[in-house]
C-alpha cells in the first residue's frame, strides 16, 4: 500500500463521517422547502403515497451520493497535495 493511500485512510473516514451529516442536514433543508414539512416519509408511512415515498428516497439517495462524491473528490484532492500522490 502506498503512502497516499495509508495518509487517505483517516481523511477519509472523517469525511464519511461528516458527509453523512452534511447530506442529512441538505436533504431535511430540501424537503421542508418542497413539502413544507420537518421530516421526510417513512417507507412504511400507511398514509403517504407511493409516489411521495419514492421522490423522497430518490432525492435523498441523489443528496447523498452528491455529497459524498464531492467530499471523497475533495479528500482525494487534499490528500495528493500533501503525498504528491493520487490515493487511487
Amino acid at each position: 500500500m502506498n503512502a497516499s493511500k495509508v495518509a487517505y485512510k483517516p481523511v477519509g473516514l472523517l469525511l464519511g463521517s461528516l458527509s453523512g451529516a452534511v447530506a442529512g442536514g441538505i436533504f431535511k433543508a430540501v424537503w421542508k422547502r418542497i413539502k413544507g414539512e420537518e421530516d421526510a416519509p417513512d417507507a412504511t408511512d400507511q398514509q403517504r403515497p407511493w409516489r411521495e415515498i419514492l421522490v423522497a428516497a430518490a432525492l435523498q439517495g441523489a443528496i447523498f451520493a452528491a455529497v459524498k462524491a464531492a467530499t471523497d473528490r475533495a479528500g482525494a484532492t487534499f490528500v495528493h497535495k500533501a503525498t504528491g500522490a493520487w490515493p487511487g
